[in-house]
């Protein structure tokens, strides 16, 4: 797919981190449909351009979110997303991380990569002190990625999210700056 020159935010060997645009909407929603066997039950995305759209706009516009695609430096190929969603502000400096893989780029570490380099602009130029993961117990890769990147489990919370029309348990996942900093 053809690729303009984007605004990286972060990069490393092989990704690097921009913010979600909406002109982004025909590569996304293509490697959605490619991805819906690795998404599902997990997670549901958009697949339409008005899905698409919908999605989009308030990781774009919404200063309690901010969403990055994680793109192979080398195609700029988008391999994969990392949103942080109900961020607040004054003395909790918090934000909760969703994240996903598209099926082309999954289990080449791309996504520890680009997770690892959302962190670093969370922490850094955003000035957020705690970022949350809730994760499906069953979902091995996301917990495995949490566990990688440094989380700690902190607590499990029955029925907590709603994921394709059914309630579903969730493990919670955390990390801090200083549990960074101890690293």
């Amino acid at each position: 797919m053809p690729h303009t020159a984007p605004h990286y935010l972060a990069q490393g060997p092989r990704v690097a981190v921009r913010r979600f645009r909406l002109e982004d909407g025909g590569e996304f929603t293509a490697r959605v449909r490619e991805s819906k066997d690795l998404h599902r039950p997990w997670l549901v995305m958009p697949d339409s351009d008005e899905a698409y759209a919908a999605y989009a706009r308030p990781l774009i516009d919404d200063a309690g979110r901010a969403g990055f695609l994680v793109c192979e430096k080398d195609t700029g190929d988008i391999a994969g997303f990392v949103n942080i969603n109900n961020i607040v502000r004054g003395g909790f400096q918090c934000g909760a991380l969703g994240y996903g893989a598209f099926a082309h780029a999954a289990g080449r570490g791309l996504m520890r990569e680009g997770l690892e380099l959302v962190i670093g602009y969370a922490f850094g130029p955003l000035g957020l002190h705690r970022l949350e993961i809730n994760v499906q117990p069953g979902n091995a890769a996301s917990i495995a990625l949490a566990r990688g990147a440094g989380f700690r489990l902190e607590g499990f919370s029955p029925a907590m999210l709603q994921v394709d029309g059914e309630w579903r348990d969730h493990e919670r996942w955390a990390l801090t700056t200083e549990m960074r900093d101890r690293d």
